[in-house]
């Protein structure tokens, strides 16, 4: 019997909703094209398992809760496929998505990992915002070509089996945030590239019950404790004076443009410096 095309992988925890969305559109291009869904558990979850079930994906758990790197290597051992493609539990997938993703990997065989545009979407408007800041959730676009990049983004990353023996696996002692970006750092020290396929798109979601001014900023203050930790990792990490000057800065942005996402930016760098004061 030969092996599937792909194995598109979810890592996910308590976010059934979530995941409902993510399979609803990934279920019917990976049967059209015979690719194998795969669920992983970051620890015990019977309803986002009975979800995944509805969808026909399989599913392994996780015995409990070891992090997003964990469920990655765990879904490296139980794929039946060369290629992996991750996505994040919460996007929505064109119907185009797999196929475009399949033919770059074809037309490129010395590229061993791939990635495309992800769009932010804030479902019900979100917070107001000015125009001149960038979403407050993730998002990533390098145009309309495809073309190499160095760096790429969970939510939408495909990798050879290759690549992971040239670059080793990903690495479970880093908590959610910055923790694809350490093994992308090793993929491309071993000499891997990355290719960018801008037909291989994808959504990013927020429902209106987390696209809130509250829960966004909650979110950004998390995400900038992980990335005050990921560049004290990386050696780059800057003053305690200048994480203070970007927040006074996000701070008067919202009065000066009427623009409430600069509380959410001010949320993401006082979580900056509450890493910076927590490592002191």
């Amino acid at each position: 019997m030969s092996s599937p095309p792909a194995t598109i992988v979810i890592p996910t925890r308590n976010r059934p909703g979530y995941l409902d969305v993510t399979l609803a559109s990934l279920q019917p291009q990976a049967a059209a094209r015979g690719a194998e869904l795969l669920v992983v558990l970051d620890g015990p979850d019977p309803v986002s398992a009975a979800t995944a079930a509805r969808h026909g994906a399989r599913v392994i758990a996780l015995d409990r809760q070891h992090g997003p790197n964990a469920a990655r290597n765990a879904a490296i051992d139980a794929a039946g496929s060369d290629l992996l493609a991750f996505v994040d539990d919460d996007v929505r997938v064109p119907p185009s998505w797999l196929e475009a993703l399949l033919a770059a990997a074809a037309a490129t065989p010395d590229r061993d990992a791939f990635t495309g545009p992800i769009h932010a979407v804030l479902e019900g408007g979100g917070p107001r915002a000015c125009g001149r800041e960038a979403p407050p959730i993730t998002a990533f676009d390098a145009g309309p070509a495809d073309v190499d990049v160095p760096l790429a983004w969970s939510a939408n990353l495909a990798i050879r089996r290759s690549a992971f023996e040239s670059a080793g696996r990903f690495d479970e002692a880093i908590p959610v945030g910055g923790d694809e970006e350490e093994w992308l750092e090793r993929h491309r020290a071993a000499g891997g590239r990355i290719r960018y396929v801008a037909a291989a798109g994808l959504d990013h979601r927020r429902t209106p019950a987390d696209a809130t001014l509250r829960s966004l900023s909650r979110a950004a203050f998390h995400r900038g404790r992980a990335g005050r930790r990921t560049d004290v990792r990386k050696g780059v990490a800057p003053s305690l004076m200048r994480e203070l000057r970007v927040f006074a800065g996000c701070c008067w942005h919202v009065p000066r443009r009427l623009c409430l996402i600069g509380v959410v930016m001010a949320a993401h760098s006082a979580g900056r410096i509450r890493e910076a004061l927590a490592r002191r």
